[in-house]
């Protein structure tokens, strides 16, 4: 039989594009977004009651749809 190893090429093929996520991380986020990671983290800090991210143990994830919709409602970041 086969051999079913994946290698590191194949992680790719499984990933997930971006715009196609619930969550992000804070370098996912910046890329996407065009928002610097430390002005990412400032608005985290800043609106902790926000429910547009996430903790994961220490991480921050976005949630993609609803930092969408706070942007939206945004005059300035």
């Amino acid at each position: 039989m086969a051999s079913c190893k994946h290698t590191v090429s194949d992680k790719n093929h499984f990933d997930i594009p971006v715009w196609h996520r619930y969550t992000m991380t804070i370098e996912e986020a910046a890329g996407y977004y065009h928002i610097g990671e430390g002005k990412l983290r400032m608005l985290i800090d800043q609106n902790p009651h926000e429910d547009f991210y996430v903790m994961n143990g220490n991480r921050v994830l976005i949630k993609r749809a609803k930092f969408e919709r706070y942007l939206d409602q945004a005059t300035a970041v």
